[in-house]
Protein backbone atom coordinates (compact mmCIF):
# COMPACT_ATOMS: atom_id res chain seq x y z
CA UNK A 1 0.00 0.00 0.00
CA UNK A 2 1.51 3.20 -0.68
CA UNK A 3 1.42 5.81 1.95
CA UNK A 4 2.07 9.45 2.10
CA UNK A 5 5.10 10.92 4.03
CA UNK A 6 2.50 12.22 7.44
CA UNK A 7 1.56 8.61 7.14
CA UNK A 8 4.82 7.34 6.91
CA UNK A 9 5.99 9.62 9.73
CA UNK A 10 3.27 8.58 12.07
CA UNK A 11 3.94 4.90 11.21
CA UNK A 12 7.37 5.32 12.89
CA UNK A 13 6.89 7.31 15.56
CA UNK A 14 4.08 4.92 16.78
CA UNK A 15 6.72 1.91 16.31
CA UNK A 16 9.85 0.81 18.81
CA UNK A 17 12.40 -1.68 17.86
CA UNK A 18 12.77 -0.87 14.54
CA UNK A 19 15.08 -2.61 12.53
CA UNK A 20 16.57 -0.73 9.28
CA UNK A 21 17.89 -2.71 5.81
CA UNK A 22 19.75 -1.37 3.35
CA UNK A 23 21.06 -2.97 -0.16
CA UNK A 24 23.97 -5.04 -0.51
CA UNK A 25 27.31 -3.03 -1.41
CA UNK A 26 25.82 -0.54 -0.11
CA UNK A 27 26.23 3.30 -1.72
CA UNK A 28 26.06 6.78 0.32
CA UNK A 29 22.36 7.13 -0.65
CA UNK A 30 21.29 3.58 1.42
CA UNK A 31 24.01 4.26 3.82
CA UNK A 32 22.94 7.70 4.52
CA UNK A 33 19.23 7.06 4.76
CA UNK A 34 19.44 4.46 6.87
CA UNK A 35 21.67 5.82 9.38
CA UNK A 36 19.78 9.22 9.02
CA UNK A 37 16.27 7.66 10.02
CA UNK A 38 18.07 5.42 12.93
CA UNK A 39 19.64 8.56 14.52
CA UNK A 40 16.39 10.71 14.36
CA UNK A 41 14.63 7.48 15.68
CA UNK A 42 17.42 7.20 18.34
CA UNK A 43 16.28 11.49 19.14
CA UNK A 44 12.76 10.52 20.00
CA UNK A 45 13.90 7.78 22.42
CA UNK A 46 13.20 4.70 20.28
CA UNK A 47 15.96 1.70 20.00
CA UNK A 48 17.13 0.97 16.00
CA UNK A 49 20.00 0.10 13.66
CA UNK A 50 20.76 -0.55 10.32
CA UNK A 51 22.13 -3.58 8.76
CA UNK A 52 23.50 -4.83 5.83
CA UNK A 53 24.76 -8.08 4.15
CA UNK A 54 28.26 -6.68 3.20
CA UNK A 55 30.59 -3.97 4.86
CA UNK A 56 29.47 -0.58 5.37
CA UNK A 57 32.47 1.63 3.97
CA UNK A 58 34.16 3.55 6.43
CA UNK A 59 34.65 6.54 4.72
CA UNK A 60 30.64 7.24 5.04
CA UNK A 61 30.17 6.27 8.49
CA UNK A 62 33.42 8.09 9.52
CA UNK A 63 31.39 10.94 8.33
CA UNK A 64 28.26 10.67 10.82
CA UNK A 65 29.35 11.13 14.37
CA UNK A 66 27.60 8.00 16.06
CA UNK A 67 25.82 6.42 13.69
CA UNK A 68 27.98 3.11 14.45
CA UNK A 69 26.51 2.93 17.84
CA UNK A 70 23.43 1.02 17.38
CA UNK A 71 21.60 -1.14 20.47
CA UNK A 72 20.79 -4.96 20.06
CA UNK A 73 17.05 -5.88 20.11
CA UNK A 74 14.55 -8.14 18.70
CA UNK A 75 12.83 -6.35 15.79
CA UNK A 76 9.45 -5.32 15.57
CA UNK A 77 9.57 -3.24 12.67
CA UNK A 78 11.26 -3.57 9.07
CA UNK A 79 11.91 -0.62 6.90
CA UNK A 80 14.00 -0.72 3.93
CA UNK A 81 15.47 2.16 2.72
CA UNK A 82 16.68 2.76 -1.08
CA UNK A 83 15.92 -0.72 -1.74
CA UNK A 84 13.88 -1.21 -5.39
CA UNK A 85 13.92 -5.26 -4.79
CA UNK A 86 13.94 -7.90 -2.33
CA UNK A 87 16.89 -9.31 -4.04
CA UNK A 88 18.98 -6.06 -3.65
CA UNK A 89 19.21 -6.90 0.09
CA UNK A 90 21.39 -9.69 -0.82
CA UNK A 91 21.56 -12.49 1.91
CA UNK A 92 19.24 -10.42 4.16
CA UNK A 93 16.41 -11.61 1.43
CA UNK A 94 17.24 -15.14 2.77
CA UNK A 95 16.01 -13.43 6.48
CA UNK A 96 13.64 -10.87 5.77
CA UNK A 97 11.92 -11.56 2.72
CA UNK A 98 7.93 -11.04 2.87
CA UNK A 99 8.53 -9.32 6.34
CA UNK A 100 9.28 -5.52 5.32
CA UNK A 101 6.66 -3.76 7.00
CA UNK A 102 7.50 -0.14 5.40
CA UNK A 103 9.98 0.77 2.22
CA UNK A 104 11.06 4.19 1.65
CA UNK A 105 12.82 4.55 -1.89
CA UNK A 106 12.71 6.91 -5.20
CA UNK A 107 13.15 4.21 -7.92
CA UNK A 108 10.16 4.16 -9.86
CA UNK A 109 11.18 0.15 -10.95
CA UNK A 110 9.91 -0.39 -6.67
CA UNK A 111 8.05 -3.87 -6.42
CA UNK A 112 5.99 -2.93 -3.88
CA UNK A 113 6.96 -6.03 -1.61
CA UNK A 114 6.72 -4.14 1.65
CA UNK A 115 3.62 -3.67 3.07
CA UNK A 116 3.95 -0.23 2.83
CA UNK A 117 5.75 2.15 0.27
CA UNK A 118 6.37 5.66 0.56
CA UNK A 119 8.22 6.22 -2.91
CA UNK A 120 8.94 9.71 -4.75
CA UNK A 121 10.55 8.45 -8.03
CA UNK A 122 11.07 12.02 -8.64
CA UNK A 123 13.56 12.58 -6.24
CA UNK A 124 17.09 12.21 -6.65
CA UNK A 125 17.89 10.09 -3.74
CA UNK A 126 16.34 8.51 -1.06
CA UNK A 127 17.38 11.42 1.08
CA UNK A 128 15.53 13.83 -0.24
CA UNK A 129 12.62 11.94 0.87
CA UNK A 130 14.24 10.87 4.06
CA UNK A 131 14.56 14.83 4.75
CA UNK A 132 10.77 15.00 4.67
CA UNK A 133 9.86 12.32 6.82
CA UNK A 134 12.65 13.21 9.63
CA UNK A 135 10.97 16.49 9.26
CA UNK A 136 7.50 15.17 9.73
CA UNK A 137 8.44 13.50 12.70
CA UNK A 138 9.51 16.51 14.86
CA UNK A 139 12.96 15.87 15.22
CA UNK A 140 15.31 18.60 14.41
CA UNK A 141 18.37 17.76 11.95
CA UNK A 142 21.63 17.90 13.26
CA UNK A 143 24.85 18.00 12.05
CA UNK A 144 25.14 13.88 12.36
CA UNK A 145 21.87 13.38 10.23
CA UNK A 146 22.90 16.55 8.53
CA UNK A 147 25.88 15.07 6.93
CA UNK A 148 24.20 11.52 6.65
CA UNK A 149 21.41 13.11 4.01
CA UNK A 150 24.03 15.12 2.54
CA UNK A 151 26.18 11.93 1.69
CA UNK A 152 23.48 10.28 0.13
CA UNK A 153 21.96 13.19 -2.15
CA UNK A 154 25.26 14.10 -3.40
CA UNK A 155 26.30 10.22 -4.13
CA UNK A 156 23.38 9.79 -6.07
CA UNK A 157 23.88 13.00 -8.08
CA UNK A 158 27.37 12.44 -8.88
CA UNK A 159 28.01 15.83 -7.03
CA UNK A 160 25.08 17.08 -8.56
CA UNK A 161 26.19 16.52 -12.28
CA UNK A 162 23.51 13.85 -13.25
CA UNK A 163 20.45 14.16 -15.24
CA UNK A 164 18.26 12.95 -12.18
CA UNK A 165 19.38 16.00 -9.87
CA UNK A 166 16.62 19.01 -9.60
CA UNK A 167 16.11 22.14 -8.76
CA UNK A 168 14.34 20.39 -5.37
CA UNK A 169 17.48 18.61 -5.40
CA UNK A 170 19.57 21.29 -5.04
CA UNK A 171 17.25 23.13 -2.21
CA UNK A 172 17.38 20.51 -0.32
CA UNK A 173 20.92 20.38 -0.12
CA UNK A 174 21.55 23.62 0.16
CA UNK A 175 19.33 23.30 3.74
CA UNK A 176 20.90 20.10 4.71
CA UNK A 177 24.41 22.55 4.20
CA UNK A 178 22.55 25.49 6.34
CA UNK A 179 21.38 22.78 9.10
CA UNK A 180 25.86 21.76 8.86
CA UNK A 181 26.22 19.20 7.04
CA UNK A 182 30.40 19.52 5.83
CA UNK A 183 29.63 19.72 2.24
CA UNK A 184 33.00 20.58 1.35
CA UNK A 185 34.43 17.73 3.36
CA UNK A 186 32.09 15.11 2.07
CA UNK A 187 32.52 16.12 -1.48
CA UNK A 188 36.28 16.06 -1.32
CA UNK A 189 36.24 12.36 0.71
CA UNK A 190 33.44 11.09 -2.08
CA UNK A 191 34.83 12.45 -5.43
CA UNK A 192 38.92 13.68 -4.81
CA UNK A 193 40.24 11.01 -1.94
CA UNK A 194 41.27 7.65 -3.36
CA UNK A 195 43.00 5.24 -1.89
CA UNK A 196 46.56 2.98 -2.98
CA UNK A 197 44.36 0.20 -3.09
CA UNK A 198 41.50 1.83 -4.88
CA UNK A 199 43.81 3.14 -7.46
CA UNK A 200 45.88 -0.48 -8.00
CA UNK A 201 41.91 -1.45 -8.60
CA UNK A 202 41.29 1.08 -11.01
CA UNK A 203 44.27 0.56 -12.96
CA UNK A 204 43.63 -2.96 -13.16
CA UNK A 205 40.05 -2.36 -14.25
CA UNK A 206 40.96 -0.14 -17.06
CA UNK A 207 43.48 -2.16 -18.79
CA UNK A 208 40.67 -4.81 -19.34
CA UNK A 209 38.32 -2.60 -20.14
CA UNK A 210 36.79 -3.93 -23.27
CA UNK A 211 34.28 -2.71 -26.02
CA UNK A 212 31.44 -3.56 -28.05
CA UNK A 213 28.93 -2.77 -30.61
CA UNK A 214 30.97 -0.41 -32.43
CA UNK A 215 32.41 0.70 -29.55
CA UNK A 216 28.86 1.87 -28.03
CA UNK A 217 29.36 -0.92 -24.98
CA UNK A 218 31.89 -0.49 -22.45
CA UNK A 219 33.05 -3.47 -20.40
CA UNK A 220 34.72 -3.51 -16.77
CA UNK A 221 34.98 -6.76 -14.87
CA UNK A 222 36.39 -6.94 -11.79
CA UNK A 223 37.16 -10.29 -10.43
CA UNK A 224 38.19 -11.74 -7.25
CA UNK A 225 41.92 -12.02 -8.13
CA UNK A 226 42.00 -7.92 -9.19
CA UNK A 227 41.44 -7.34 -5.57
CA UNK A 228 43.78 -9.61 -4.20
CA UNK A 229 46.54 -7.95 -6.30
CA UNK A 230 45.10 -4.16 -5.52
CA UNK A 231 44.89 -5.20 -2.19
CA UNK A 232 41.73 -3.83 -2.43
CA UNK A 233 37.72 -5.45 -1.95
CA UNK A 234 34.67 -4.76 -2.92
CA UNK A 235 33.40 -1.61 -0.49
CA UNK A 236 36.17 0.12 -2.86
CA UNK A 237 34.19 -0.31 -6.26
CA UNK A 238 31.59 1.84 -6.09
CA UNK A 239 33.73 4.15 -8.50
CA UNK A 240 34.41 2.27 -11.16
CA UNK A 241 31.04 1.85 -12.69
CA UNK A 242 31.20 5.59 -13.80
CA UNK A 243 34.59 5.27 -16.02
CA UNK A 244 32.66 3.16 -18.68
CA UNK A 245 30.44 5.86 -19.47
CA UNK A 246 32.80 8.56 -19.46
CA UNK A 247 34.28 6.66 -22.58
CA UNK A 248 33.82 8.95 -25.52
CA UNK A 249 30.93 6.89 -27.64
CA UNK A 250 29.76 4.45 -25.33
CA UNK A 251 26.01 4.69 -24.69
CA UNK A 252 26.06 1.10 -22.36
CA UNK A 253 28.69 0.87 -19.61
CA UNK A 254 28.53 -2.31 -18.02
CA UNK A 255 30.45 -2.70 -14.41
CA UNK A 256 30.52 -6.69 -13.54
CA UNK A 257 31.85 -7.82 -9.93
CA UNK A 258 32.75 -11.22 -8.98
CA UNK A 259 31.08 -12.02 -5.72
CA UNK A 260 33.14 -14.46 -3.58
CA UNK A 261 31.12 -17.13 -4.12
CA UNK A 262 31.47 -16.87 -7.84
CA UNK A 263 28.41 -14.85 -8.52
CA UNK A 264 28.08 -11.70 -9.80
CA UNK A 265 26.96 -7.99 -9.63
CA UNK A 266 26.56 -5.64 -12.85
CA UNK A 267 25.72 -2.14 -11.96
CA UNK A 268 24.57 -0.16 -15.40
CA UNK A 269 25.22 3.09 -16.60
CA UNK A 270 23.82 4.58 -19.81
CA UNK A 271 23.10 7.95 -21.76
CA UNK A 272 19.75 9.25 -22.41
CA UNK A 273 19.29 6.84 -25.29
CA UNK A 274 18.93 3.89 -23.40
CA UNK A 275 16.78 3.23 -20.45
CA UNK A 276 19.31 1.38 -17.90
CA UNK A 277 16.18 0.25 -15.07
CA UNK A 278 14.12 -1.31 -18.21
CA UNK A 279 17.16 -2.92 -18.55
CA UNK A 280 18.05 -4.14 -15.60
CA UNK A 281 14.66 -5.28 -15.04
CA UNK A 282 15.34 -7.98 -18.07
CA UNK A 283 17.63 -9.52 -15.45
CA UNK A 284 15.37 -8.97 -12.06
CA UNK A 285 16.95 -5.66 -11.04
CA UNK A 286 15.98 -2.11 -11.14
CA UNK A 287 17.03 1.64 -10.68
CA UNK A 288 16.81 4.89 -12.54
CA UNK A 289 16.74 5.60 -16.25
CA UNK A 290 20.65 6.04 -16.28
CA UNK A 291 21.78 4.09 -13.45
CA UNK A 292 20.60 0.53 -12.49
CA UNK A 293 22.12 -2.97 -11.32
CA UNK A 294 21.23 -6.72 -11.26
CA UNK A 295 23.03 -9.77 -9.70
CA UNK A 296 23.63 -12.64 -11.83
CA UNK A 297 23.86 -16.44 -9.95
CA UNK A 298 26.19 -17.35 -12.30
CA UNK A 299 29.87 -16.24 -12.85
CA UNK A 300 31.33 -13.39 -15.02
CA UNK A 301 31.76 -14.91 -18.18
CA UNK A 302 29.08 -16.05 -18.72
CA UNK A 303 26.71 -12.84 -17.24
CA UNK A 304 29.19 -10.47 -19.83
CA UNK A 305 27.89 -12.77 -22.39
CA UNK A 306 23.74 -12.52 -21.58
CA UNK A 307 24.24 -8.76 -20.81
CA UNK A 308 26.60 -7.91 -23.94
CA UNK A 309 24.08 -10.00 -26.14
CA UNK A 310 21.12 -7.84 -24.58
CA UNK A 311 22.46 -4.48 -24.66
CA UNK A 312 23.47 -4.67 -28.42
CA UNK A 313 19.88 -5.57 -28.78
CA UNK A 314 18.64 -2.87 -27.65
CA UNK A 315 20.87 -0.74 -29.58
CA UNK A 316 19.80 -2.20 -32.39
CA UNK A 317 23.33 -4.07 -33.58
Amino acid sequence: MKINVQKCAHMLKEKDNILILTHSHPDGDTVGCGFALCLALKKLGKKARVICADEFIPKYTALIPGCLEMPEFEEEFIVSVDVATENLLGSLADKYAGKIDLCIDHHGTNTGYAKYLLLNADAAAACEIMIKVIKAMGVKIDKPIANALFIGITTDTGCFRYASTTSNTYRAAAELVDLGADNATINRVMFETKTKTYAALERLAIEGMQFFARDRICVITVTQNMYAESGSSEVETEAIAPLTRQQEGVEIGLTIREKEDGTCKCSIRTLDSVNAADFAAVFGGGGHKQAAACRFDCGVEEAKKLLVAKASEILGM
